[in-house]
């Protein structure tokens, strides 16, 4: 049986997250992978559309992880997000795992969605979600609060680890 396939990404560049109530995917660079072997997070897309990498802040499309793309099988995907929030007004932070965010596969399918209260400071947030995944369907880390402003995400972390799934004899 194959082992693990793992994309680990990293960025502490801050991102505004408006006050309007919706969700907004996280993005991530280029060219500071923290690991990406299997090209995972890669600016040419399969739809061969390429984002500039040197713009990823301004390209939603930054935040896709495609699940090992093209040579990659379903499997069993564990994610793990990392979200720190700067200090604000607000009452609550959510954030979810979303299966094709963009609508660029088909619709959009959220999972692992999540709401905390706030505490005072900073909030600080981590999640881990297991879901199936195939390579042609991207993955993104969303996030949202209810502050009166926009707030920064200081830092955040997405990190996929796709399991081979054996099937039993028929």
């Amino acid at each position: 049986m194959p082992g693990v396939r793992v994309v680990s990404l990293k960025v502490e560049t801050p991102q505004s997250i408006p006050a309007d109530g919706q969700y907004h995917l996280l993005k991530f660079p280029y060219d500071t992978e923290s690991y990406d072997p299997w090209e995972m997070h890669n600016p040419l897309q399969p739809d061969a559309y390429r984002v500039p990498a040197s713009s990823w802040q301004t390209q939603p499309r930054s935040g896709l992880v495609w699940p090992c793309w093209p040579d990659g099988v379903p499997g069993w995907g564990t994610v793990h997000g990392l979200v720190y929030w700067e200090a604000g007004d607000y009452t609550e932070v959510r954030s979810r795992i979303v299966r094709d965010p963009l609508g660029l596969a088909g619709a959009a399918d959220s999972t692992c969605t999540e709401d905390h209260a706030a505490t005072p400071g900073g909030q600080f947030r981590a999640k881990t979600w297991g879901l199936f995944v195939d390579p042609q369907v991207p993955l993104g880390l969303m996030v949202r609060h209810n502050a009166s402003t926009a707030k920064s995400v200081t830092l955040a972390e997405l990190k996929l680890v796709i399991h081979p799934v054996e099937e039993p004899p028929a």
